[in-house]
């Protein structure tokens, strides 16, 4: 039976308060793992709430792919299978897991669904902030179900603007009049309800997995914000960018853009 949209925002929180919510500042050296580097790391945490969000995806929608972070680990033929299913899930269970290991509050559970190539709904609950973020495409952006007011456009000076990226490499520099670049948040989960209310203007990304950006970018354009490519394209579920700048209006990514 398909799940409306309250429905799997229930699925998310409910999944954090089962099995992320008691490992918070509670992980043993055992429960956590690296995937590919010393970095880039993986909890049982997270494996289990993908199990449980998938598994309830899957029985909803059996037609319907789900492309889940921790199973593209397993199986990196999955992306290239979602960027071509018509209709299609994104699933990061514990996005921003290297602050959830630290103990850090910044960490959330994302999900999206697409349809056609189009994202239609997406969803972020930040379990330790108590923050749930809603989009149904061309519904609006809501917060524990308040609306979110349309952004202003970051219409002051672009000597003004507050950018962030998640390239520590970039971090001060100067994009043209505008900088130093800060860190963002170090979690699309937090980033992008970040941008989405305005808390700074501009997100500059060098990872590019859907399961990071298709939830945040379909809630940003819901508030007349711009996600984009570095190829100066809109982003969307299937690109294959090289970069993503998701910015408070298009004007603000195209000025960044031809900075970078």
């Amino acid at each position: 039976m398909p799940l409306d949209t309250d429905a799997v925002l229930t699925l998310l929180q409910d999944t954090a308060e089962e099995v992320i919510d008691p490992r918070f500042r509670a992980l043993t050296e055992e429960e956590v793992s690296s995937k590919t580097h010393p970095g880039d790391l993986v909890t049982v945490a997270d494996r289990e709430a993908e199990v449980i969000i998938t598994a309830a995806l899957r029985a909803a929608y059996p037609e319907a792919l789900v492309l889940g972070e921790e199973a593209y680990a397993d199986d990196a033929g999955l992306l290239e299978q979602f960027r071509a299913a018509d209709h299609a899930f994104t699933v990061d269970p514990v996005d921003g897991t290297r602050n959830f290991v630290h103990g850090s509050a910044d960490h959330a559970v994302m999900a999206a669904e697409v349809r056609g190539g189009v994202t239609v709904r997406a969803w972020i609950w930040q379990p330790q902030h108590r923050l749930a973020y809603v989009a149904e495409r061309g519904a609006g952006l809501w917060c524990n179900g308040v609306r979110v007011p349309e952004l202003d456009g970051a219409s002051r000076a672009p000597q003004s603007w507050d950018v962030r990226t998640s390239a520590r490499r970039m971090i001060g520099t100067m994009l043209g009049p505008v900088g130093p670049l800060e860190l963002t948040w170090v979690s699309c989960g937090i980033d992008y309800p970040k941008l989405a209310t305005g808390a700074c203007d501009g997100l500059v990304y060098r990872g590019t997995m859907p399961w990071d950006h298709v939830p945040g970018s379909l809630m940003l354009t819901e508030v007349g914000g711009f996600a984009g490519t570095t190829e100066g394209e809109a982003y969307g579920p299937r690109a294959r960018p090289g970069g993503i700048v998701s910015a408070a209006s298009e004007h603000v990514f195209r000025t960044l853009l031809q900075h970078l």
